[in-house]
């Protein structure tokens, strides 16, 4: 079978309930087709509802979001702002936009998020140089929840608020609380790839009703109570519509059948390619429940004869999307000269998942035949580099 007759897998497609165009049908049908109306207000209600806050604000995408917390929070220029660094650049984005300066912390091994040990010495440092950050964005990467207990203990003793990027992580549990919920505002992302989608949105949730109140108004162009248009504050076009609002409600209906789908992706992936030489799968962290967005696994090219990139070539030959983790944002050429923390003095983790990850195909459509795809081309990979090996040897 050639390459033109293969069908493509995608890494992470969207994954429709059936149940969308019922909502969608009566956002037409009531006319409420603008960033208001009853899809709206139901899917802010459920979804704080699902994760336990008190409320949740949709807007049209998670960076979005973060930028509305970063805005509520007061950073402005001068500041500073501590991000993960491996991540998707929307994470750190929005710094820029308030014109404050990131500061990229380290991963560490146990969850490949943010290093609680590469934190405290970067709070130290400020600390001491009297320049605390303005706040600490923490990436739940892949779905796995960070290190939350360690680092908000830390940023609690210098008073630092937490703005928890769980655009990954919806569905994802921390010692049995949802992911999201532990900073003072959390973010959630419904891009076309995440575990359930609007097509595009985001959602900002928090336990300060107020401040919400406040991320509303912001997010619909701080338009003052008047008969006429006044804005006293800048705003911004934030808002998500009541479309999109209803295909995010029927998809919420489904979010714990595709977590579940998702985990099962995950352990057949492990079962069938976890014994093989030079392979290891991100963990998952004692005391949670990870949504397995994606599945990733590294790769040791010393073990397994084969490089990261040149498996992932191998899949783009073979119509399967598979892709490196993500380019650590202190690599970035955006972001060159950023101050930078590494997990350790000898350990640079993010930059060595980088170099050695790759994220496999997961979506919770995939069907199995799909995922034997995968598996046989991963192997044929690791085979054939072996059985050249022998070649050369002989």
């Amino acid at each position: 079978m050639t390459l033109m007759t293969k069908s493509r897998i995608y890494l992470s497609p969207p994954h429709m309930s059936g149940d969308e165009q019922g909502y969608i049908h009566e956002a037409f049908e009531s006319n409420w087709i603008a960033p208001l109306g009853p899809n709206i207000d139901g899917f802010e209600k459920e979804l704080a509802s699902y994760v336990g806050v008190s409320e949740a604000v949709a807007v049209s995408s998670g960076t979005a979001a973060i930028h509305l917390a970063l805005s509520l929070l007061g950073v402005t220029k001068g500041d500073t702002v501590f991000c993960s660094t491996l991540t998707f650049i929307a994470s750190a984005n929005p710094i820029i936009y308030q014109g404050a300066e990131p500061i990229f912390i380290d991963s560490e091994p146990e969850t490949w998020n943010m290093s609680p040990q590469a934190l405290k010495r970067a709070l130290q440092d400020a600390s001491i140089q009297g320049i605390l950050p303005k706040a600490v964005i923490v990436v739940n990467l892949y779905g796995q929840s960070a290190k939350m207990d360690e680092i908000l203990s830390l940023c609690n003793q210098y008073n630092i608020p937490v703005i928890e990027d769980a655009a990954e992580s919806l569905g994802s549990t921390y010692k049995g609380k949802a992911s999201g919920t532990f900073g003072k505002f959390g973010v959630y992302s419904f891009n076309g790839n995440k575990i359930i989608t609007t097509s595009g949105g985001g959602m900002l949730v928090s336990n300060d009703v107020a401040a919400l109140q406040q991320a509303r108004f912001l997010a619909t162009q701080a338009r003052d109570s008047a008969a006429h248009y006044q804005h006293s504050q800048l705003g911004y076009n934030y808002r998500m519509s009541n479309i999109l609002a209803g295909i995010g409600r029927a998809q919420l209906q489904v979010l714990e059948n595709r977590v579940e789908a998702r985990r099962q992706i995950f352990e057949r992936y492990y079962q069938e390619l976890a014994g093989l030489t030079g392979i290891t799968f991100m963990p998952e962290l004692s005391n949670t429940k990870t949504n397995r967005w994606l599945t990733v696994l590294t790769i040791n090219e010393k073990e397994a004869g084969i490089s990261a990139a040149q498996l992932v070539q191998a899949f783009t030959e073979q119509n399967i999307e598979a892709r490196p983790v993500w380019k650590p944002l202190h690599m970035q050429p955006l972001f060159q000269g950023a101050h930078y923390y590494q997990h350790s003095e000898n350990d640079d983790v993010a930059q060595q998942l980088f170099q050695t990850g790759i994220c496999l195909p997961s979506g919770s459509n995939m069907t199995e035949d799909d995922q034997n795809r995968v598996i046989k081309c991963l192997k044929k990979g690791l085979n054939r580099t072996l059985y050249m090996e022998r070649i050369v040897q002989y």
